[in-house]
């Protein structure tokens, strides 16, 4: 009779295979994983308590530290929290460069997802691919507001800067490209053999479990359910745009897959018609205070980056800077089901079922 024993298993903390500065206590039969428990903060740099003491435009730049693949939706939900409070109305031209920005940066979000998963799963091309184009993305976003990732573009009351002379016809010559490699990453990836057989039917849950676990974003339309802030309350200009919500059925790490690539044709979708419709000239700032003071009260918004439900809380005693904020931080809500998946496992596949969730550590730390 062949007797075996558990093995308690350290992955990490390191950062190439787990997405960021992380750890998973993992208890192993063999190759098969019997317990897993996600180590978190190593990355904690106390967002919010550190809020505190700030005024609302000096927290800007930490927000840009939480998601760092895409700081210009963190961006906006705090000035969007802000702005709610104050009851502001944003000039239509800066909503129109936070659209553009949010959704650029969207596709360079999703662009690093595929181009890292498929690193994870060792292909190598499909990384250099998506940095390609990741890189023609910043340096747009660069020209725009002089940063590459950590952006503190967004301001109460709308934007830092204005476009510069000649970029929305740069951001408008970019799309057909995106859109020719975009058809190029299904022709390399989409139906290879060897990386169906890594995700297809793998890390599996229901539309019930996806709500359970509060998840959101590609992680919760993977299973079917058709929800996203840019459609069911739309915030911003989201409203003047036609675009659709992309959802899979299965709920597996395919369907993830699919779903971030999709989006990326919608935002293009977006960005095309902002850029159509963008307004010759206006303001891109409201009149807003030297030294903004938010209101006496309490205020709750919530917007779609890439990752899922982001929102932001924040209580006021009409200080220049908040009594309490508080982030809902998508990627700290969407691991949570992580244990779940991996119990019963076979431990090659941990790290596809890990990629296809897409965290970011700094948005799961705090």
């Amino acid at each position: 009779m062949i007797r075996t024993e558990e093995m308690l298993l350290n992955m990490g903390p390191q950062h190439p295979s787990t997405h960021g500065v992380f750890r998973i206590i993992l208890k192993i039969d063999g190759e098969t994983i019997i317990e897993a428990k996600p180590v978190i903060g190593y990355l904690h740099r106390g967002t919010e308590k550190l809020a505190e003491d700030l005024q609302y435009t000096q927290i800007i730049p930490y927000t840009d530290r939480l998601d760092y693949i895409s700081a210009m939706t963190n961006n906006y939900v705090l000035c969007h929290a802000v702005e709610t409070m104050m009851g502001l109305e944003i000039p239509d031209r800066a909503e129109y460069l936070r659209v553009i920005a949010m959704e650029l940066g969207r596709i360079v979000s999703h662009l690093v997802s595929w181009g890292t998963y498929l690193l994870d799963l060792g292909a190598t091309t499909p990384f250099l691919y998506a940095f390609r184009e990741r890189e023609a993305i910043i340096n747009l976003i660069n020209e725009l507001c002089g940063a590459r990732l950590t952006f503190n573009y967004m301001r109460v009351g709308g934007v830092k800067w204005d476009a510069p002379e000649g970029w929305i016809e740069k951001v408008r010559d970019f799309i057909p490209y995106m859109r020719e490699q975009l058809a190029g990453y299904h022709d390399l990836v989409s139906g290879n053999e060897i990386f169906l057989s890594r995700v297809k039917g793998v890390g599996k849950y229901t539309k019930e479990e996806a709500i359970q676990y509060s998840l959101s974003g590609p992680t919760l339309r993977c299973t079917g359910v058709k929800w996203d802030l840019r459609k069911d309350e739309p915030y911003s200009i989201y409203n003047r745009f036609d675009f659709d919500v992309v959802t899979r059925e299965t709920g597996d790490c395919l369907s993830r897959y699919e779903v971030r690539l999709e989006e990326i044709e919608q935002s293009l979708r977006i960005v095309e018609q902002a850029v159509e419709q963008f307004p010759a000239e206006g303001e891109i700032l409201a009149k807003v205070p030297k030294i903004i003071k938010a209101p006496k009260g309490e205020a709750f918004v919530r917007i779609e980056s890439p990752r899922g439900e982001i929102g932001c809380y924040i209580a006021s005693d009409g200080k220049k800077e908040p009594y309490r904020l508080k982030f809902r931080r998508p990627s700290f809500y969407n691991l949570q089901i992580l244990p779940k998946l991996l119990k019963g496992e076979n431990i090659a596949n941990l790290i596809a079922i890990l990629g296809a969730i897409d965290i970011v550590l700094g948005e799961v730390d705090g």
